[in-house]
């Protein structure tokens, strides 16, 4: 939420500086094409769901805006506008207008421990004054004698001047800010409630009256205080996995200059073509080619695989990868903001920014919060004062009306679910990119799987071999430990469970595209496509899954390679199944490998040879007949189907089109990531419809309550604080129930594992 004393950052500038300029948000935008661009700016005041609809409102009302999405978790705002007729709003200058601070986010996150250490010291302020004066209380409470009273009460107020001032200040200054550019937000009948009550003892001391309720002012603030910073707490530890994301990135590269000197210089200074030295230890800063050195990377940030990878002068790297061995030179083919690590680092982030129709239905709650909380209040006022004829009663429970009806727990209902959801899949290797797509996704009775690439990877396993004996199995095996090449691997994979020996070679060549040849024992041996290693152009050419090895022309042994399934293709599957969901193949293979994969795999119904509007319009026609599709597909050619389905799902290995229509992204190298979704979501769901139930039931239950007179300004003060955390307590639920059951499964599934 916030502190006692908000901190103002902007990028590059000094706290207090004031707002970002024009040209600085510019140089902060990125380019999505088609002159459509994006700035992302915190709004450190956003409190609030009102405080959203009012920031979305404001800036969609600007020229060539295209769409704004306020994110109360991160507080941030995006924005997309249309920049190709040389627009350039004054975004800051528009949000400074309805009274909220925009600054440009800082690439740390030393404010949110700032924040916490305000919220901190304003959270002790109010308890020391709040548990002193119900010490002090207590002897009222037990019938002290009235000069005694008069000087406890006095005593009392002393003690909670400090409370109601600095502890106190941060929801004034969020109310007055509001009210002076004709708004109001949640904090305002904070304000007037925490304001009113102090007021009203004060007046009660001063007259000597009975009660007092010093201790309710103190009280509400901190249990108020309690409540923002157990949630500040939880919405960090929720967007903690994004953050982890930045905060392994380096800050900072060595660049080899033209003249061959080598700088340090931060990462914004990384452009294309810009060439880095990798030392050992260090992380790629942006997505590249090697030019010089060979190491072997951990790419497990990224892909959730532990196994290092062997790469060479020409190989492809992605910013995130550690290098665990000799340093490397890299070529920057994107610069650190457009890298892979940053888009997913944005997709993460996006979780947050889902606008789900849950979602819309409290921003419409927001919009009728203020004039029906105050309309209450007034009317609770006037009703019982036209009764009773008794102010001072009837503005006891005015008070109590404004305090208890504050829809908290409604504001946190949803988006509480979705962040720790999100957290909970990015913790099993996924990548959410819509908070919505978690509702959708438990929706869904039809799973639809494209073959290449997603159910099958794209390296290639020996399927079959023949050779003519030993000593050419072992001439095979001998020329394939030269290469990299996928299918080159599967040999020496093979030959690895036998044994084979491994002969000494002479003059050993790589033909890029056709394969290598090398000489033994004065001849000349071919390993490599049919055509090539045989000098017989046209003969089983449009055979790539066919490798022979040939001396003089002569085929002396044939490898022929089929596909590896995915780990965890059949379980995911049969785990479809057991749940009533109709699985399919739809695929732009012929069907004979169509077949053969399906087979292994479980799944009944295949579609084959399909081109890619047939896929979307596949998709399409079961969406017609009523179906809930999940397409799960990672190529071009799966893009549009991806895009037509309910919600879609992508291997982090496919093409960047695929990925980017897709809803989900799958980062390891398996499909067990689809039973963890599906889990997660059914459970996100059933979790928000029970933040529902109880938000509407505390409502419902605690108005009428308080307008009835039996609610005090104390007692409304930690009913509303209550409230809030039981929701927040609910939804974290989901990623402790996932622990639990997670710690109960491990003794059983480490035996599994022993026994195999």
């Amino acid at each position: 939420m916030t502190c006692c004393a908000p901190t103002d950052l902007t990028h590059g500038h000094a706290p207090g500086q004031g707002r970002p300029g024009i040209g600085e948000v510019m140089l902060a935008s990125r380019d999505l094409g088609e002159g459509l661009r994006q700035v992302a700016l915190a709004v450190p005041d956003m409190r609030c769901g009102a405080c959203m609809v009012r920031l979305e409102t404001t800036l969609a009302r600007l020229p060539d805006v295209r769409s704004v999405r306020a994110n109360l978790t991160t507080k941030r705002v995006i924005i997309n506008w249309q920049a190709d007729n040389g627009t350039r709003p004054d975004f800051a200058a528009s949000i400074g207008s309805i009274g909220y601070t925009a600054v440009l986010p800082t690439e740390g996150h030393e404010h949110l421990d700032d924040e916490m250490s305000g919220l901190l010291r304003c959270l002790a302020v109010a308890g020391f004054c709040s548990m002193n004066i119900m010490i002090l209380s207590v002897s009222v409470w037990s019938g002290a004698d009235p000069s005694t009273r008069q000087a406890l009460h006095l005593m009392s107020a002393a003690l909670a001047l400090p409370a109601v001032i600095y502890s106190g200040a941060t929801f004034y200054r969020s109310a007055w800010r509001a009210l002076a550019h004709g708004g109001v937000n949640m904090d305002v009948p904070i304000s007037i409630g925490v304001l009113l009550s102090f007021g009203l003892s004060l007046y009660d001391t001063f007259v000597e009256g009975r009660q007092a309720y010093f201790e309710a002012s103190t009280s509400l603030l901190f249990v108020l205080l309690v409540g923002r910073t157990l949630d500040h707490m939880m919405r960090r530890r929720a967007r903690s996995a994004a953050a982890a994301l930045a905060d392994m990135m380096p800050k900072g590269a060595n660049i080899v200059r033209e003249d061959g000197r080598t700088d340090f210089v931060s990462l914004n200074e990384i452009v294309l073509g810009t060439r880095t030295l990798i030392a050992a230890g260090d992380r790629i800063p942006a997505d590249g080619t090697i030019l010089s050195g060979i190491s072997e990377l951990d790419r497990s940030m990224l892909t959730g695989e532990s196994r290092w990878e062997r790469v060479a002068p020409g190989s492809r790297v992605r910013a995130g990868d550690l290098n665990v061995g000799h340093p490397l030179t890299v070529e920057a083919t994107s610069t650190p903001g457009d890298s892979t690590l940053a888009e997913l680092h944005r997709m993460l982030e996006a979780v947050e920014d889902g606008r789900s129709q849950y979602r819309m239905l409290i921003d419409r709650a927001a919009r009728l919060y203020a004039p029906v909380v105050h309309g209450l209040s007034v009317f609770a006022f006037l009703a019982w004062f036209l009764v009773t004829g008794d102010v001072h009663l009837s503005l006891t429970i005015a008070i109590s009306v404004l305090i208890i009806a504050c829809p908290c727990a409604l504001g946190l209902a949803v988006p509480m679910v979705q962040v720790v959801a999100a957290r909970r899949l990015f913790k099993h290797g996924l990548v959410a990119r819509d908070g919505s797509a978690l509702e959708r996704l438990a929706q869904i009775d039809t799973v639809v799987f494209d073959k290449t690439g997603t159910l099958t990877q794209y390296d290639p396993v020996l399927a079959t071999g023949t050779w003519n004996g030993p000593l050419e199995f072992s001439l095979a095996v001998s020329l394939a430990r030269f290469s990299s090449h996928p299918m080159s691997k599967a040999v020496a994979d093979y030959a690895a469970r036998g044994n084979a020996e491994v002969l000494l070679l002479e003059d050993v060549r790589e033909m890029p595209g056709n394969g290598l040849e090398a000489s033994f024992r004065g001849e000349r041996y071919r390993l490599g496509r049919t055509a090539w290693a045989t000098g017989k152009d046209g003969l089983d050419s449009n055979a790539p899954s066919r490798v022979v090895l040939t001396r003089g022309g002569e085929v002396l042994a044939t490898f022929v390679f089929g596909e590896r399934v995915r780990a965890g293709s059949a379980e995911a599957v049969q785990f479809l199944k057991d749940r009533g969901i109709v699985v399919q193949m739809l695929t732009g293979d012929v069907p004979q490998a169509a077949l053969a994969v399906a087979r292994e795999v479980g799944i009944d119904e295949v579609s084959a040879a399909a081109l890619p509007k047939e896929k979307a319009e596949a998709i399409e026609a079961l969406r017609d007949r009523g179906r809930k599709v999940m397409m799960i597909g990672d190529g071009i050619n799966d893009a549009v189907a991806l895009k037509a389905a309910h919600v879609s799902m992508a291997p982090a290995s496919g093409s960047d089109i695929g990925r980017s229509a897709a809803d989900f992204i799958l980062l390891n190298g398996d499909m067990d990531g689809i039973k963890i979704a599906m889990t997660t979501a059914g459970r996100a769901a059933s979790l928000i419809r029970q933040n529902f139930a109880l938000a509407i039931v505390y409502n419902v239950a605690s108005i009428p309550f308080a307008l009835s007179g039996y609610a005090s300004p104390l007692v409304a003060a930690v009913a509303m604080s209550s409230s809030s955390l039981l929701v927040v307590a609910n939804a974290v639920r989901l990623d402790m129930d996932a622990d639990v059951r997670s710690w109960r499964r491990a003794p059983t599934e480490r035996l599994a594992r022993a026994a195999q």
